[in-house]
This record gives C-alpha cells, structure tokens and sequence, in this order.
C-alpha cells in the first residue's frame, strides 16, 4: 500500500460514550471467550474422541477453526482500543487485519459449500459415502477452500496495496475493512470498488448455488424416504448446518450486496460486530447442541477428566 502522508490510522470504534463502551468491552469480551471456548472443545472432541472420525466432523472441525481465527483477527484488537483508550493502529497491522480477516472470511464461505457437498453425498449416496468422502478427499477440499479464498482476495488485494492515503487517517470503523478504508483514499477507488463488489457477489453466487443445489437434491430425497422417522433422523443432521449458512449469508448478503448498507454506516458497523462476535459463539452450541453424537463426545470427555481429576 501507498503512502501519502499517513503512517497510522485512527480506529474510531462504535461510539465515544463511556458507559457504552463498559457494555461493549463486557458484551464482546464475553461473546469472544464463549466463541474460542466453544470451539476449540469441538476441535478438541474430533481429535479425542473416535466416534467423530467421520469427515463430517472433520469439516466442522476446520470451520471452528476458522472461527477462532476470523474472530481473533478483530475483537482482541477491538477490545484492547476500549480498554486503554489507544484507537491507533500501525499502517502495516491494518493491512494485515484486512487480509486474515477477509481470508477467513471468504474461505469460510467456500468451507460452507464444502459441507454442503458432504451432506449431500450422505444422504443420496449412503452406499458410496465412504468412497467418495475418503480422507484424502476431504484434505483436497480443506485445502482447495483456502486456496480459493487467497485465489478471490488477490485481486482486490493488490489493488488496494496501490491506495494513496493521504489526506485522513481516521477509519469510521471498529477495524480495518476495506469499505472504510476506501472512503479515506485520495486516489482513485472506482476500479477496486469493482472488483470488490465482483469478487463478492461472485464467491456469494457460486458457494450459495452449490448449496442450495445440494440442499435441494437432499430434500428431495429426503422427501423419498418410506419412514417419518428416517426424514427426521436425516433433516437433524442437516439442520444445524442449514442454520450457520443463513446466518452467515444473510449477513454477509446484507453487507456486500445491499448497496444502501454501504452508506448507512452505523448499521453497517454494528451487522459486521454481531457478525464478528455473535456469529462464531452461536456455531459451537447450534452444532452441539442440535448433535447426539457431539454431546455424548463431550459427556464422555468429562466423565474421563472427573476419573482423571479423583484419582
């Protein structure tokens, strides 16, 4: 990234109230311990426990750590600027904040897809399932996902590194994101504004299409089946992932391809927190709490540490 005259950013937050900023600090130290807590004990049960093997749970162990690391690219940062006053952030930290952020954040969408595809074959191919979902397979897609997402931020990365700052500094933002960025540049933004809004609308478009194809042949299929109770064995392990994809495309829709959330910034700024905090604590107990084999994992696990801890 160019520089003009400016070496640092100011990040001005969500508000200048004292007392708002006490709940804000308490709301999101809270959502972040609950969130790191919760899904590091998901990744922790896939790697203990024998019964979550499958490549379900190793998806859904990749997307908490995503979780984890989305989430960590932000609030701490946020949280540390409410505590000791310091809204100061270097010229380098920011351009790094904005790539560990939109890099989790695009990866998670392509995860998402991912997991859809998973359930898919699950469900309409159960005979092939072991065949089709192998280990290998799952790295492949694990590791495809991330090079998608490095693949679809490159562009507007490198635009971006080619901004001109130089007549403010202060960032209408909790955190570094690019719209904000964009506003305070003294060159000319309209070619990465583009290419921001194709990269996503696109990566929105293709990983919502895979899911909503998979989703469709599994209800289908679903729909197919002789019992009441198998539909209902088979929409139980589809329904938590059904629910984190519309909160995050619902969100992320919101933001990216809702043209008037651009402009109404305190909206904008208050949607991309709760997506930020709200978001990642609510995955771990959406998935555990809707998942047997999830709370059996860790009932067994506590029972282990109880026999380990009385002897």
């Amino acid at each position: 990234m160019k520089n003009g005259t400016v070496t640092t950013f100011i990040l001005q937050g969500l508000t200048d109230d004292p007392q708002l900023q006490v709940l804000i600090f308490i709301f999101l130290f809270l959502t972040y311990m609950l969130s790191t807590t919760g899904n590091l004990t998901i990744i922790t049960l896939t790697f203990v426990d024998s019964h979550l093997k499958t490549p379900m749970y190793f998806f859904l162990k990749n997307f908490s750590f995503l979780e984890i690391s989305f989430t960590s690219a932000c609030i701490p940062r946020y949280l540390y600027s409410i505590a000791t006053g310091d809204k100061v952030i270097t010229y380098n930290a920011c351009m790094i904040q904005v790539f560990f952020i939109d890099l989790c954040g695009v990866t998670e969408f392509f995860l998402l897809a991912a997991m859809s595809y998973d359930r898919y074959v699950a469900i309409c191919k159960p005979l092939h399932y072991v065949t089709i979902m192998s280990i290998r397979v799952c790295r492949i897609l694990i590791v495809s996902c991330w090079v998608a997402g490095l693949c679809v931020l490159i562009p507007p990365l490198s635009l971006g590194l080619n901004l001109v700052f130089c007549d403010s500094n202060m960032i209408d933002h909790f955190g570094c994101d690019a719209f904000p960025l964009v506003k305070i540049a003294c060159s000319d933004t309209w070619t990465l504004e583009q290419t921001v809004n194709i990269c996503a609308v696109l990566t929105l478009n293709l990983t919502l299409t895979c899911v909503v194809l998979s989703y469709g042949s599994i209800i289908k299929t679903i729909f197919r089946f002789p019992s009441v109770q198998q539909r209902k064995k088979a929409f139980s392990t589809c329904s938590s992932h059904m629910i984190v994809v519309s909160i995050t495309y619902g969100t992320c829709i919101f933001i990216y391809m809702n043209p008037a959330a651009k402009d109404q910034v305190t909206v904008n700024k208050v949607v991309s927190l709760l997506f930020s905090s709200v978001s990642p604590t609510l995955n771990p107990f959406i998935y555990t709490l809707r998942n047997s084999q999830v709370q059996n994992a860790f009932k067994v696990s506590l029972r282990r540490l109880a026999l380990i801890s009385s002897k």
